[in-house]
């Protein structure tokens, strides 16, 4: 009887089977995951970006952090040693030997497949002589003889071996555990059951438990959920919240809690130090007793960032509390922007609820700039740059330059900026220069439509109206010669933003010099090859063919002037534009001529066509062949909105589908402590009503060119709306872009009801009892005809 038998395995060869593939399952993935990444390849992009980000915080924390650091190492012998490890014990598993082997005879024989049967029994004597007991031979090895000899010649022997494998017939499957036999030795069950125990009821429920734990308190951005709800009670509580109080609901977040976070750290040195920094800032309302504001941890993390503002200097011990407070705060204020989104909406799908104004939100966003440049609100722009100080704006603000902003100071001439930075080295102002050509210059395209929709120009009440922007990031030029700012249409390297030749590529949205302006300017005017000398003639022949008109009408009133004899001591000059008047008046007039008797000649020809024509016939078909490209019209440019409204959602399911890397250009940032990188909020507001009109979008992908689509409903009146797009950097201030948008909203159209595409049968029955009962009448009225 067939049966199955499990064993244990007493030699361990079948455990370092198991044991190999337990270690490849662990040692592979980490390798791919885990293996530092070619640190030459970051030394590089930090050697690039020297030049116009040496000085940054940031710049100089990864530099030491790359030369101190030993955790790359680490991770390189741990994953060696795995590697180590699984060659071993794959070096083990090659030289074992296969404990299983198909049985043949005629291998136990030393026969040849296919033997002869007289063959076989010679074999046989010879061995049985050698191997027999009784002639001091080996036992076993004579019974695996037999056993082959009688399977080969026995026929019922034979036959279980061709089906089985087996002379003896169907036997008992075997089933090997990749277990060492010593495991479920009696002597040894105590200590496997503690190893048992101890791994899948103590360490596996503490970790998932400890994993489950963390993850619930946080949100999908890594964002703790209760300081998610704190966000929410103080932005519905306060929805007009100025930039003080909005600093002092940040500090409150309970990431720089250390009962909530590990790693927030309260020193007992603060009780020296924080008071200290609070008396040196002034008015921060500490004696305010509102909570959480006047918890500990929620003062010092606001007197830190407080101090970041103001570029203090503090303690070392401080500052490092000072960076990780500050590396938090843009993830923090973004949490915020969100939860004042989600307020907005719930407050314009119900009624009587308080919505955040649309002031808090942009103050979120300006705090957002002050905390990566390091800067307060009412400091110069110009401060972002390096080696500018307090005491240098008052070169800038000067009457003479009035320079106030980042676009002021591009936009001066090169002699200009030279003497009015005239307190910066040659490096320094190189330095200068490189940094601003590293700052971005976004360019805004709006356009707007009805997507879904007939006439998607057309705006109607409560439809969805989508406005497309395409970002385009260039970054900062400078003409040297003409001082002004020119954005090429690629992106410039930092070393060649400030060339000298650059006046060669005009401007955008720069006039070009008319020929009345001066001869000069019209020899430098040439008529460019791409332009069509056709369409000027044309145009020059009926500007012409305008001012013969015109002179035509002048003479008469001239005549009757003189034959009068009323002409003024003050008319002597007219006289003379009478008389030259006249000579031309004299030479138009044969080319009049000529040109009437060309138009009568014309006109009779064209009388004669019209009388050779049939006038019924032939203008119906005139008729119906401008219907025809009437229609060919229609269906042309519904093709076109057809395809470009394909193309808009192929684009939109690309978008989806594509995951962009939200690393796009490092910013500069001084004082930040941690690498930012370029990001942007587009959103449309009310700045009238201080409402948002669509959400913030935050735009993570621009690196050099985005698409973004915002989407909001019109309004149910119809009338005509101003609305502003507005483009928010993340990284910088003065930067910021107000695009006006006007939006004319039309009444809905009404529904017909009685539209012929809804004349439609109720069922495919009746369409088929129509065809065959056409087919019959048709069928009758061929008999007749045959009749």
């Amino acid at each position: 009887m067939a049966g199955q038998q499990f064993q244990y395995d007493d030699s361990g060869n079948t455990f370092f089977y198991f044991l190999t593939s337990f270690v490849g399952l662990i040692v592979i993935p980490a390798t791919y995951y885990l293996w530092p990444r070619d640190q030459n390849a970051e030394q590089l992009r930090l050697k690039s970006l020297r030049r116009a980000h040496g000085r940054c915080l940031w710049y100089r924390l990864r530099l030491m952090k790359s030369q101190q650091s030993i955790v790359p190492t680490l991770k390189k012998a741990a994953l060696l040693f795995g590697w180590a490890v699984f060659l071993l014990l794959a070096y083990k598993v090659s030289k074992l030997d296969r404990e299983y082997q198909e049985y043949n005879p005629y291998e136990v024989l030393n026969l040849d497949p296919g033997a002869s049967l007289s063959e076989i029994k010679k074999q046989y004597r010879v061995l049985s002589l050698k191997f027999h007991p009784d002639k001091g031979g080996d036992e076993a090895t004579f019974m695996r003889i037999a056993k082959a000899y009688a399977a080969l010649t026995n026929e019922q022997s034979r036959q279980n071996w061709e089906t089985y494998g087996n002379p003896d017939g169907p036997g008992a499957t075997s089933f090997g555990i990749a277990l060492p036999a010593w495991i479920v030795d009696q002597k040894n069950s105590m200590l496997v059951l503690l190893v048992y125990g101890l791994a899948f009821m103590v360490i596996l429920p503490v970790v998932v438990g400890t994993w489950w734990y963390r993850s619930i308190r946080y949100s999908g951005d890594q964002i703790l959920i209760n300081t998610t709800q704190l966000f929410m009670h103080f932005m519905y509580k306060t929805p007009n919240m100025n930039m003080k109080r909005l600093g002092m609901v940040l500090t409150a977040a309970f990431e720089f809690d250390p009962r909530s976070n590990k790693e927030a750290t309260i020193r007992p040195t603060d009780n020296i130090e924080v008071p200290q920094l609070i008396r040196e800032l002034g008015n921060i309302n500490v004696k305010k007793k509102e909570p959480p504001f006047c918890y500990p941890y929620s003062l010092k993390a606001r007197v830190l960032v407080l101090a970041h503002l103001a570029r203090m200097e503090v303690s070392e011990e401080l500052e490092e509390d000072q960076r990780f407070v500050v590396r938090k705060s843009p993830a923090l204020l973004q949490e915020m922007i969100n939860v004042g989104c989600q307020l907005t909406m719930m407050a314009n799908s119900r009624g009587g609820f308080h919505a955040p104004r649309l002031v808090t939100i942009e103050n979120c966003m300006k705090l957002t700039q002050m905390i990566v440049q390091g800067l307060q609100e009412s400091k110069s722009p110009l401060l972002q740059l390096p080696h500018f100080e307090e005491e240098h704006l008052r070169y800038c603000i000067s009457k003479k330059y009035k320079v106030r902003s980042l676009q002021d100071l591009v936009s001066l001439k090169d002699s200009d900026r030279r003497s009015m930075l005239r307190f910066l080295g040659e490096e320094k102002y190189e330095e200068v220069l490189a940094v601003l050509g590293s700052f971005p210059h976004i360019a805004m395209e709006t356009k707007l439509q009805v997507l879904d929709d007939e006439d998607s120009n057309n705006i109607t009440a409560g439809s969805i109206v989508t406005v497309t922007v395409t970002l385009t990031r260039k970054r900062m030029a400078v003409s040297k010669d003409t001082g002004r700012v020119c954005q090429n249409s690629g992106l410039l390297d930092s070393n060649e933003v400030f060339e000298k030749e650059q006046d060669s590529l005009p401007c955008p949205g720069e006039e070009t010099a008319t020929p009345e302006e001066g001869q000069a300017d019209a020899s430098k005017t040439k008529t460019k090859v791409w332009q069509n000398k056709s369409k000027g003639t044309k145009k020059t022949a009926k500007s012409k063919k305008k001012k013969l008109t015109k002179k035509k009408a002048t003479p008469a009133p001239a005549k009757a002037k003189q034959a009068n004899g009323n002409v003024a001591g003050n008319e002597v000059a007219t006289t003379t534009t009478t008389t030259t008047a006249t000579t031309a008046t004299t030479a138009t007039s044969a080319v009049a001529k000529e040109d009437e008797d060309e138009a009568s000649d014309k006109g009779s020809e064209s009388e004669e066509g019209e009388a050779n024509k049939d006038s019924p016939s032939e203008r119906d078909e005139d008729s119906d062949k401008q219907s025809d490209t009437e229609v060919d019209e229609i269906a042309g440019d519904d093709e076109e909105e057809w395809e470009a409204l394909q193309q808009s959602i192929q684009r939109r399911e690309r978008a989806l589908l594509e995951t962009k890397s939200k690393v796009t250009h490092p910013a500069y940032s001084l004082y930040f402590p941690e690498e930012k990188q370029e990001w942007w909020w587009l959103y449309i507001a009310d700045r009238r009503d201080q409402t948002l009109v669509s959400m913030p979008y935050h735009v993570c992908t621009l690196k050099d060119t985005e698409e973004v689509e915002l989407k909001f409903p019109a309004p149910s009146k119809t009338g005509n709306y101003q609305y502003s797009v507005i483009l928010r950097s993340d990284s910088y201030l003065g930067l910021d872009q107000i695009k006006p948008l006007k939006l004319e909203v039309h009444e809905a159209k009404a529904m017909l009801d009685n539209h012929p595409q809804w004349d439609i049968p109720d069922t495919e029955e009746e369409d088929e009892e129509q065809e065959d009962s056409d087919g019959i009448e048709e069928s009758d009225e061929n008999d007749e005809d045959d009749d």
